[in-house]
């Protein structure tokens, strides 16, 4: 049974079985800035009924991409130094959306050698459709592979590209196999059914220094029961986490490393 990631502030849902539309756009009817995009990401995600992992990621295998055996789960590369993710876009999506949708692709796209093109006849390529949610698979899947922007709950050039990190092989920065040393989980904030959520994960971290800052990384309340911290960092308490204006300088740099894409790029 292939599993995948729903991308929220988490939960995990088994592709193939039932996705339940709740009470999940009581949220659009006030102002959201980014401080509150985890809140409605969240909320996207009690509509999953499905087996859970990590978040919002749907992957084929339960893995980390980026330790995947050969990089078969990388988008390949090509001759030319660039690597090409191929990718659809649901006519579903107004203008606004695609504008919004597609400027996450470049915000990874101008710092990389990563280049999202429009699907011509490749056969394996981003289905980007507005499902329940914000999710991705893990890496490439092979064939159509759906990555889930529901608009307008997910249209944040910032939750994108979140996303299509996800799609390029990219886990959660506080599921890294170090994390404990740059962050305290609290585990007594956490709602109980969302735990699973804050276990890590066995990854490759490409020699990189823990990124607080990085696109992937989730909010200082993700999954709060009480509306404490669930997530502090360490030493320093203050840090900021979790924001979605878009990829770090370091989350680029990690692409950069995983596709081995030249330094000019």
């Amino acid at each position: 049974m292939s599993t995948f990631f729903c991308a929220t502030e988490f939960d995990w849902c088994a592709r193939g079985e039932s996705e339940v539309e709740k009470e999940i756009l009581w949220w659009v009817t006030f102002p959201c800035t980014s401080s509150c995009i985890f809140t409605v990401i969240f909320c996207l995600f009690h509509i999953c009924f499905l087996s859970k992992l990590d978040g919002d990621i749907a992957v084929s295998h339960v893995r980390s991409a980026i330790t995947c055996p050969g990089n078969t789960c990388l988008w390949p590369k090509s001759v030319d130094g660039f690597v090409y993710v191929p990718y659809i876009l649901s006519p579903l999506y107004d203008d606004m959306d695609r504008i919004t949708i597609e400027t996450g692709m470049q915000d990874i796209s101008a710092g990389t050698c990563v280049k999202f093109v429009p699907r011509t006849h490749e056969g394996n390529f981003l289905d980007i459709q507005p499902r329940y949610g914000c999710w991705s698979f893990l890496g490439q899947t092979g064939g159509s592979q759906t990555l889930s922007l529901q608009t307008p709950g997910c249209m944040w050039s910032g939750i994108a590209a979140h996303e299509f990190m996800h799609a390029l092989g990219f886990v959660h920065e506080q599921s890294r196999s170090d994390r404990d040393n740059y962050v305290t989980i609290i585990w007594k904030n956490i709602m109980p059914e969302h735990v699973h959520n804050f276990r890590k994960q066995v990854t490759n971290n490409l020699n990189s220094p823990y990124d607080y800052n990085s696109v992937m990384h989730y909010g200082r309340y993700a999954f709060s029961e009480d509306g404490g911290p669930t997530i502090i960092p360490k030493p320093d308490p203050y840090i900021p986490i979790g924001q979605r204006d878009g990829p770090s300088a370091m989350d680029l740099h990690k692409i950069n490393i995983l596709y081995n894409c030249a330094t000019d790029d």
